[in-house]
């Protein structure tokens, strides 16, 4: 299937790393459904309150158009009807950026048990019943759980037939089902050679150095390296999987080359890049630094456009590279300035 308008990543959500030599490097590629956009937003107005004064007298720009960019994107693609953004419901940790991103954007905040399909066409319906067309859905589901026709029986949070919708080409998938494909770490290795395969181009960023073990020299060095590299299990996200080989006792170590050998395929390692610490502040006021990443978005729709802020995590334990806010991680405003 080929999604409306040729488009499957609508919104990417890169991981970069600063080193403390100046070089960025990008970790990571979220492609599937990258979060948190909605927190840079929040840290802005929070920071406008508080020190009114920092935007007047720095050349910072406005982040204030993502809702804009995001609803253009949501547009373009858009087959005629409504635009949606179906969430599973308000026990998902995300839910504030589902409900925030649904009122910025003018999108309706749906679930599934308000969308219908009939005749290959989605529907919403109101509380009366009546119902209105549905051209766009920014979902907020994984695969597994977005058809129960399709996907997995027993899901409660999907809409049944909505891939039918997607086959029929009458309603955008955002981002495309199946982008889980191109988000795999394993993957990741590759993609410094695509970019100079199929665009004959160079790479501007670079990956972290990384290591596919399903390769036999791959495998070799990492084996032989195990103890200074990082070790990522290539089917887990959100700072799950990740394991250093410094923190692991000799037997753990063991324990890990047999499962390395065992299972090549399942893991990527790469070299730990010493990425740069940013101020934070402590549970007393004071300042300490603690390691951040950036995730860059970046939204394509009739052009492809860097959002010109993006998402600064910071770790909140003492020398931990792990920023995740699904390990504790915390959030600060990220200032892009004009040049």
């Amino acid at each position: 299937m080929t999604p409306p308008e040729g488009v499957y990543s609508h919104i990417s959500g890169i991981d970069l790393v600063q080193a403390k030599d100046g070089a960025w490097y990008i970790l990571e590629d979220n492609l599937r459904i990258p979060s948190g956009a909605s927190y840079p937003l929040i840290a802005r107005e929070l920071s406008r309150i508080a020190n009114p004064d920092a935007f007047s007298n720095n050349d910072v720009r406005d982040n204030r158009n993502y809702s804009d960019m995001l609803r253009e994107t949501m547009d373009f693609v858009n087959r005629g009807g409504l635009n949606v953004i179906l969430t599973p419901g308000r026990y998902n940790a995300a839910y504030f950026e589902h409900s925030y991103l649904a009122e910025r954007t003018g999108a309706l905040l749906v679930k599934a048990s308000e969308l219908t399909v009939e005749n290959a066409v989605l529907y919403m319906k109101d509380y009366l019943g009546v119902k209105a067309k549905v051209g766009a859905v920014y979902r907020r589901i994984s695969d597994e759980y977005l058809d129960p026709m399709t996907f997995l029986a027993d899901s409660l949070i999907g809409v049944p037939h909505i891939m039918d919708v997607y086959r029929a080409g009458n309603a955008a998938i955002i981002n495309a089902p199946g982008n889980g494909v191109a988000d795999d770490k394993g993957i990741y290795y590759f993609v410094p050679k695509m970019i100079k395969y199929y665009l004959n181009e160079e790479p501007i960023l670079q990956n972290a150095p990384t290591y596919l073990p399903y390769y036999e020299n791959d495998l070799k060095f990492t084996l032989e390296n195990i103890k200074h590299l990082v070790i990522k299990d290539v089917s887990e996200a959100g700072g799950y999987g990740v394991v250093f080989g410094r923190e692991l006792s000799k037997e753990k170590l063991a324990e890990l080359k047999e499962l390395i050998k065992k299972e090549p395929r399942r893991f990527i390692s790469q070299e730990i890049i010493d990425f740069i610490d940013l101020d934070i502040m402590d549970e007393n006021g004071g300042t300490i630094l603690r390691k951040a990443d950036l995730r860059a978005f970046v939204l394509t729709g009739k052009t492809t456009r860097v959002w010109a802020s993006g998402l600064t995590r910071f770790s909140r334990v003492k020398g931990s590279f792990i920023v995740n806010s699904s390990q504790g991680g915390g959030f600060k405003d990220t200032w892009v300035l004009f040049r």
